[in-house]
């Protein structure tokens, strides 16, 4: 079941057009990437999504209803890029307070936040105020305040922004606990890395229109090149078949790509009768981040060649 459904979506600011007919699905339970380029639209749908703006026109369901802002936000947790603490409060007042707004009992927010700030080791900072902390030491409070009410979904925009690896895999790590218990997480981000290392779908979105929509592996695989790499102790100079090109060569490694008809079976007896020994063998997928620049530079020439004709 999904837990959020948008269709047809559209938010305009004056003659910008932010989102323009977006529709897309997010499973209960999934880590879900909404990607973009800045001015995309990422953020307009994200504050649509949490009720902060109502859409010009379209339709969002949450847990299969039609979304009820002022009742639905208490079932999701919102980490915003622009952080919203307030810098003159102590840190355990905020994360108590911010813990009532959300409905919890005072009760349940003590307990909540002390199991936190134990899990994060954040207990010395109890009564230090937010504008004494380090970016980093900000980002770990934000993400206990917007997870401590246990939201069904939670929406994280530039989670990892100022953490140091330590506390960057600190924060990776709640995330894939939060979505093994049941938690739906929208993850924001401009690091490719970190959404292939993450996230289970995709939506990508360029000048407000949704342009890529699949998993993670099935949008890898739409868009390899049949490429391989293959790699030996000693691989031979010369190398010349119809049946594959050579792109990269280096002593031990060597990336081709095969001709259409040809096989990896093809490819393999053609060194194997070389006496090359193979050590390795592996199809060589495009990243995330050679897809988004390939997808989001190819839109923005096919919009420029449009306004010209």
């Amino acid at each position: 079941m999904n837990i959020l459904e948008l269709h047809h979506l559209k938010k305009h600011f004056a003659t910008q057009k932010a989102v323009d007919d977006i529709s897309f699905n997010i499973a209960r339970g999934s880590i879900f990437g909404l990607l973009g380029p800045n001015g995309a639209g990422k953020t307009t749908l994200l504050r649509m999504i949490t009720g902060i703006f109502y859409p010009d026109s379209g339709e969002i369901l949450f847990n299969g209803k039609r979304f009820d802002a002022m009742n639905d936000v208490v079932g999701i947790g919102y980490m915003p890029e622009e952080r919203g603490l307030y810098k003159k409060m102590k840190i355990g007042e905020q994360a108590l307070y911010l813990a009532r707004l959300k409905g919890l009992s005072k009760s349940e927010a003590l307990e909540r936040t002390k199991e936190w700030f134990v899990k994060f080791e954040m207990q010395s900072w109890w009564n230090k105020k937010v504008e004494d902390l380090s970016k980093g030491m900000s980002q770990k409070l934000q993400f206990v305040t917007t997870v401590l009410h246990r939201p069904k979904l939670v929406i994280l925009d530039e989670p990892f922004s100022g953490l140091d690896p330590v506390n960057a895999n600190l924060i990776k790590d709640e995330i894939f606990n939060l979505s093994k218990t049941g938690t739906t997480i929208i993850f924001s981000t401009h690091r490719m890395e970190q959404v292939e290392e993450i996230c289970d779908h995709i939506v990508l979105v360029n000048k407000g229109q949704k342009i890529l929509d699949g998993s993670v592996k099935q949008v890898k695989n739409d868009f390899k090149e049949n490429l391989y790499r293959i790699g030996a102790h000693v691989l031979p100079e010369h190398l010349m078949t119809p049946a594959f090109e050579v792109k990269k060569h280096s002593e031990d490694n060597l990336l081709v790509k095969l001709a259409d008809g040809t096989s990896t079976n093809d490819l393999l007896r053609h060194f194997i009768s070389k006496g090359v020994a193979i050590q390795s063998f592996k199809e060589e997928l495009p990243s995330l981040n050679e897809i988004f620049i390939r997808l989001v530079e190819g839109t923005t020439a096919a919009r420029q060649f449009q306004s010209i004709a």
